[in-house]
């Protein structure tokens, strides 16, 4: 079974919030607890299953900047269980932000399990480890501390905002009471959508590089 990924919610001093966007209203679900905080990235929502994979839309069409991580679902998808999903960022090709040192062209943020749980960040990084995958980077993990997370300083040029979630497993239906996410004003820069654009890919660490050519489009 197919399952979209939620709209995250955006803290309430997110400038890019539009008014079709849903806001958290209130913090309580963040106080008290352990949260982790990553790099929001520019890419395209993706979810790999054992032997499927789609966009957030749950869109099956074809397109070029999909062929990468499709080959990556082929490669690696007999590791997922039967019933698990990795969710991530699809980055191969540039949106509006231009990527010059990633460390994969699928960053993986959440890994669900066949109940529908989130599992902790902690092991959510055992499981990607064990099948290659990186993650977008980590600009704070620790306790909720508003005034720290509010004074996170970005390179608005060359990162789009960042992603809050709970630290510790949560259910799919608690989604949006456990992550929440700060998007730069005017974060789209383009009029037109990317999706039509003439595609440039983003480049990866020259390491990275080469060992996923060596390795025939994947990092493990």
């Amino acid at each position: 079974m197919k399952i979209k990924y939620p709209r995250t919610p955006h803290l309430r001093w997110s400038p890019g919030a539009t008014s079709d966007d849903i806001h958290h209203l209130g913090l309580q679900q963040f106080i008290g607890r352990q949260v982790v905080v990553t790099e929001k990235m520019d890419g395209e929502n993706t979810t790999l299953y054992r032997n499927d994979m789609h966009a957030r839309s749950i869109d099956g069409r074809y397109h070029p900047s999909r062929a990468w991580v499709k080959a990556l679902q082929a490669n690696i998808g007999y590791k997922i269980p039967h019933g698990w999903r990795i969710c991530g960022e699809n980055v191969y090709a540039q949106h509006s932000i231009a990527y010059n040192e990633l460390a994969s062209y699928f960053l993986a943020f959440s890994v669900w399990d066949d109940n529908n749980n989130c599992l902790s960040w902690a092991d959510t990084q055992v499981f990607l480890t064990s099948l290659g995958l990186s993650s977008p980077k980590v600009i704070y993990q620790g306790q909720w501390c508003e005034k720290t997370i509010r004074n996170i300083e970005l390179d608005l040029s060359k990162q789009e905002g960042y992603v809050v979630r709970l630290a510790d497993t949560f259910n799919y239906r608690d989604f949006k009471s456990s992550v929440a996410k700060w998007v730069r004003p005017n974060h789209v820069t383009s009029d037109k959508h990317w999706m039509h654009q003439q595609i440039i890919a983003n480049k990866l660490r020259e390491s990275i590089w080469d060992d996923e050519n060596d390795n025939g489009g994947h990092h493990e």
